[in-house]
């Protein structure tokens, strides 16, 4: 069994971050989408105004992975949620309880704050996601759809 470790980011792991997000958006077929650049996560994760955490993940090896996350409202329950934007292990480090140390990891935070539910979303043709999400008690939200303004449609809406 590796040792994992868990660790707020720094600014100085933004590059890393950046490749993490890169490797994600490749496994989910999707790295022609990612535009960020090392600078946006400098500034969008650690600037001075940020609503944005991160996580490292690392072994004796090094960095294994990482998570994003950040806190929305419940005005039902009038708490904090946190919310997990990202959470990614490069593929030849699964296996070794890294994803759930990361999800135990935010969970914790989440009590700490006094946060009234801990969120996130995974794609619907995510098997192995889906199944470990499944086997640590998550439930997948049945009755909501997600909807998102992007790119054009976002700037044509803000216009009209």
């Amino acid at each position: 069994m590796k040792a994992i470790s868990i660790r707020d980011a720094v600014i100085e792991d933004s590059g890393l971050i950046l490749h993490f997000v890169r490797e994600l958006a490749r496994y989910e077929k999707a790295e022609h989408e990612v535009v960020a650049t090392q600078r946006d996560i400098e500034t969008s994760i650690f600037g001075e105004d940020s609503t944005v955490k991160a996580l490292v993940c690392e072994t004796e090896s090094g960095p294994i992975g990482f998570a994003v996350y950040f806190y929305n409202y419940s005005t039902w329950q009038g708490k904090n949620g946190l919310y997990l934007e990202d959470l990614y292990v490069s593929p030849e480090h699964r296996g070794f309880g890294a994803g759930k140390a990361l999800l135990k990891h935010l969970a914790k935070i989440a009590v700490s704050k006094g946060c009234g539910r801990f969120e996130w979303s995974v794609l619907d043709w995510n098997k192995p996601a889906i199944d470990f999400y499944d086997s640590i008690g998550a439930k997948p939200k049945s009755e909501w759809i997600g909807y998102q303004l992007a790119g054009q449609a976002l700037t044509d809406f803000s216009e009209s």
